[in-house]
């Protein structure tokens, strides 16, 4: 095991009192700062972004494609090969229209779903869901009806042992769905988006470098969107400098940027030459970096207390915490998060809480741009000073 990773390995933070809450609430981002269109509409291409670095107490500005200067040989890249689905599609129910979002598909064969309703600029707004018994009609002249609200587990059985919470307010539902989602979605689908965005874009905007579409048709309702600055050539310079790519899956649920509830559970495939390029890379002294959020979720997911990672498929319902902390992860490649949104809290868990502070109020300062078309921030460890920051409430 790597020195870097060893402080946050052991798992040595006392237990916190409160609920969770993300450590920048009481920051805010401006409307400006929502990256509206992609970055190749905005600039040069995909990798036109800027890259802001944190490494414990020191923040510096680049970049994306200076990115291998920040990494070294040896270093392993963990990225996520989900394909994002044209998750998105218009229907009816009785005489409104409303906009759902397929979310995942549990092992019974129904959709966990989300309605919202059309808005002016072409996105789609919160509506309220339900009630269970309503049908809602889908282009092609298929139909699905809403069931129950969705709780902490998306097996599509009726086990919530696992609950992260409560079902939120009705705002996912388990509905039967047609045969031959994935059909419907290739005929009428479109990517998912939200009203910070100018307009609807091509599928191929939201897909990653990384991407392979699955046989069966699952991919993610999401992109998994801290990939999308990489391109081949990108990739081609790492790899040449010594830097390995480590793949695996995990399927993105919807997270509406209007509702910073915990993750639901998320089907997620780490395979077994994953797992031994990260333990390999690990013995040897070097750092394992997750691309994205998801790609930390389904790693620690395969990891045991020690940090070993084992091949594992399956659903995951792990929510890192700072209390948790990680166990298979030194750091993390991730666009910038609303500060409401629950997944500060995994970025707390990998740098600590005063970095990620320090972090944040320098990319508002340098105005740097949030959401999935936005730029992007790489969390290193502080080589020098890496004992865990345990000063933070959370679930």
């Amino acid at each position: 095991m790597s020195a870097v990773g060893a402080a946050r390995r052991d798992g040595g933070c006392a237990p916190s009192a409160g609920p969770g809450v993300s450590p920048l609430e009481v920051l805010r981002v401006p409307a400006e700062l929502s990256a509206r269109v992609p970055a190749e509409q905005r600039g040069a291409g995909r990798d036109d972004v800027r890259l802001l670095v944190t490494r414990g107490a020191a923040v510096s500005h680049h970049a994306f494609r200076e990115l291998p200067g920040q990494l070294r040989a040896g270093d392993v890249l963990v990225v996520n090969t989900s394909a994002t689905l044209p998750a998105a599609a218009n229907g009816r129910v009785g005489g409104d229209r409303v906009v759902v979002h397929f979310s995942t598909r549990g092992e019974d064969g129904r959709w966990a779903v989300e309605l919202r309703a059309p808005a002016a600029s072409g996105a789609s707004v919160p509506r309220p869901g339900g009630p269970a018994g309503a049908v809602v009609r889908l282009p092609g002249g298929r139909e699905l009806v809403l069931e129950e609200p969705v709780g902490g587990t998306l097996s599509g059985g009726p086990d919530r042992r696992h609950s992260p919470g409560p079902a939120v307010g009705a705002r996912l539902w388990w509905a039967r769905v047609p045969d031959r989602v994935p059909e419907l979605l290739r005929r009428y689908g479109r990517p998912i988006r939200y009203a910070y965005t100018e307009r609807d874009q091509p599928l191929s905007a939201y897909q990653t470098v990384f991407a392979v579409p699955a046989p069966d048709g699952r991919g993610s309702a999401e992109m998994p969107s801290a990939a999308r600055p990489f391109t081949a050539a990108l990739v081609a310079e790492l790899v040449s400098r010594g830097v390995q790519f480590a793949p695996l899956s995990l399927d993105t649920g919807v997270a509406s940027a209007e509702a910073h509830e915990p993750p639901y559970p998320e089907r997620f495939a780490v395979p077994s030459a994953t797992a031994w390029l990260v333990n390999a890379a690990r013995a040897a002294g070097g750092r394992v970096v997750a691309v994205g959020t998801t790609a930390v979720r389904a790693l620690e997911s395969a990891a045991d207390t020690e940090g070993v990672v084992r091949p594992a498929a399956g659903w995951t319902d792990l929510v890192v915490t700072p209390r948790r902390g990680v166990r298979a992860v030194d750091g993390l490649l991730t666009g910038l998060h609303e500060p409401q949104a629950s997944h500060l809290l995994m970025l707390e868990a990998v740098a600590g809480r005063e970095a990620l502070r320090r972090g944040y109020e320098a990319a508002l300062e340098r105005r740097y741009l949030w959401h999935e078309f936005g730029d992007v921030h790489l969390i290193l460890p502080d080589e020098e000073h890496n004992a865990p920051d345990c000063s933070s409430n959370e679930w």
